[in-house]
């Protein structure tokens, strides 16, 4: 069976603790954690139940967590939400805001910006909108997926991500978008078409490059290009604006080199919400570098990180996320014992 990649690692971790993970048969997706002393633990896929089940919700809602990062003192891009007609209607009339008014916030800001789903994972429609034309047409299609968006103000820096387990940072590194290299022959789409082929052989069955994402052609007309354009051999082209490994992008690792200060933020972002895992996203010039000496923004809190496509960067990124999940396979044991007691 091709198990998904949690429950692989589960499978692989658990003898050598002398833990039993039993899967539901048909998919392996869901499962029970049996330890030596018959206590039983549920997961499913990333979420092993270490989250309390409200802060989790909250971190799923891109709004709400930088209400509370704001809150507690975070450095968190100004945006703003906005509802689809549908949920517009059930709205008190004071607080309906749609296409129109999210049009009328871009400009405040000034564009570009970025328009995404409020509380969808993985870069899903996380666009940087250039243009009018292009903010109504993102605005439809996420509307035709979820009921609330979010713009938000483009933070200039790099994008790095840091995967945190209580007190401790576990992974650290920088996200690059969806990129494709000229060879002078190509046009881009064909370019396109290969780098999604290419995943599967790189070891990144997770990662989901759409070869038709209108968010391409967007990204391509701020450039003058478009997908028939054939590149100059060796030149590197961004296709899309957000950097997740999901979508296709790629990552340097920086764990051993992340700045204290820096992973104190992020723990203590962790913290804020009331989570104990998470992958905090920071915008910000340096990692490496002391927080107090540079601009630096939060953009997300995903408290159920999907680490496969990072893992696939390398035997040492495997075993780092490896060690991850046998820290929290002890720390589930631990407090099961505790509560035994």
């Amino acid at each position: 069976m091709n198990y998904p990649f949690v429950s692989a690692l589960l499978s692989e971790i658990a003898p050598t603790l002398g833990i039993q993970i039993e899967f539901e048969p048909e998919f392996s997706f869901v499962g029970e954690i049996i330890f030596p002393d018959g206590k039983k633990h549920l997961f499913k896929n990333t979420n092993l139940n270490l989250n309390p089940s409200a802060s989790s919700a909250i971190a799923q809602d891109k709004s709400y967590t930088k209400y509370f990062l704001r809150k507690n003192g975070f450095n968190v891009p100004l945006g703003k939400t906005f509802f689809s007609e549908t949920l517009n209607n059930r709205l008190a009339p004071e607080s309906r805001r749609g296409i129109a008014a999210a049009g009328r916030f871009a400009g405040s800001l000034g564009l570009p910006v970025f328009v995404k789903p409020n509380n969808l994972s993985q870069g899903a429609w996380v666009t940087k909108v250039y243009d009018m034309p292009s903010m109504a047409a993102i605005c439809n299609h996420i509307f035709s997926r979820t009921d609330v968006l979010l713009v938000e103000q483009v933070c200039q820096g790099r994008d790095y991500r840091v995967v945190v387990l209580g007190g401790t940072v576990i992974s650290a590194y920088e996200r690059f978008p969806l990129a494709v290299y000229g060879d002078g022959m190509r046009t881009i789409q064909q370019l396109l078409v290969a780098a999604q082929q290419s995943l599967t052989h790189r070891g990144r069955p997770g990662s989901q490059i759409n070869p038709h994402d209108p968010r391409i052609d967007i990204k391509l007309a701020d450039m003058g290009l478009s997908r028939k354009t054939i590149l100059p051999a060796g030149q590197k082209t961004f296709l899309l604006d957000n950097a997740n490994l999901s979508t296709g992008g790629t990552s340097v690792d920086f764990t051993d080199t992340i700045h204290q200060s820096f992973a104190e933020l992020a723990i203590t972002a962790t913290a804020s919400l009331g989570l104990r895992i998470a992958g905090v996203d920071i915008i910000c010039r340096d990692l490496c570098t002391d927080a107090a000496t540079q601009p630096w923004n939060i953009i997300e809190i995903n408290s159920a990180p999907g680490l496969n496509n990072y893992a696939a960067l390398g035997p040492e990124q495997r075993e780092r996320v490896k060690a991850l999940y046998r820290q929290i396979l002890l720390l589930i044991q631990q407090e099961s014992t505790i509560t035994q007691h």
